[in-house]
């Protein structure tokens, strides 16, 4: 048995028997769906004429599929770090790259439930949504956005020491984020400024991409700009992993 397949057959074991954490991951989103579905049940934003829902849904669902890969990775490796199982694991040939697609892999996975179970609930007669044709280039986004954000997690797991040190640092990213970026209210609604400044937070992107995906409330250009923007901060906050990733409480 390779170390990969076996840091994932042990994450993936820990994953389901941690049934509170897995309860919320795919819990919390659909709150929100739910509070704000009912909230704005048949009502159109008065810029465009769109239903509300069209705003929420994909932008809820990519807030949340972000949220549960940033958390996923960042506390599993602030506990790894903090049991000395990765000063164990770099002991022996197992090397970095393992440690991480093992992890990569569960948040996929994690993702994709996570959407399937949302979209589900999301076109139910009571909150109405509808997907647009263009719905299959969801999976895709879903890929990188997950990519993306674990790259963001895996730089807080390898600074932050303590549980509470981890959910400080990821909300205080994840919650601002989520507002600006158009998650909970479209960006429609928010002066021009913030609109601009949220071109510089990868949610943004994410949220785009998955609307234009889902609903249709865009088009392949902003798809493409999308996917572009992920691979960008992929790109940086991967590079910045690399290089701060600690094995090692003491290193």
């Amino acid at each position: 048995m390779s170390a990969y397949t076996a840091l994932t057959g042990a994450g993936y074991r820990a994953q389901v028997r941690d049934k509170a954490t897995l309860f919320f991951t795919f819990a919390f989103p659909l709150l929100f769906l739910v509070v704000f579905g009912l909230i704005f049940r048949g009502q159109d934003v008065e810029e465009t004429g769109r239903p509300y829902i069209s705003y929420i849904a994909p932008g809820v669902l990519s807030w949340g599929v972000a949220n549960a890969a940033v958390f996923g990775v960042a506390f599993t490796l602030m506990q790894w770090r903090r049991d000395d199982l990765l000063r164990l694991i770099r002991m022996t040939p197992t090397r970095l790259p393992s440690v991480l697609g093992s992890r990569y892999v569960l948040a996929l996975a994690v993702g994709v439930a996570q959407s399937v179970m949302f979209v589900a609930v999301a076109m139910l007669p009571l909150f109405g949504l509808r997907l647009d044709a263009r719905w299959p280039l969801a999976l895709p986004l879903l890929v990188l956005g997950i990519t993306a954000f674990l790259t963001i997690g895996v730089v807080i797991g390898s600074h932050a020491n303590t549980p509470e040190a981890v959910a400080a640092i990821a909300n205080f990213l994840m919650v601002p984020m989520a507002f600006l970026s158009g998650s909970f209210l479209p960006l429609d609604m928010m002066p021009s400024w913030l609109q601009t400044l949220s071109r510089v937070l990868p949610l943004r992107y994410l949220n785009d991409a998955m609307s234009a995906a889902l609903t249709g409330r865009g088009d392949f250009g902003d798809i493409a700009l999308g996917c572009g923007g992920l691979l960008v901060f992929t790109a940086v906050f991967g590079a910045i992993a690399l290089r701060t990733f600690r094995w090692s409480n003491s290193t």
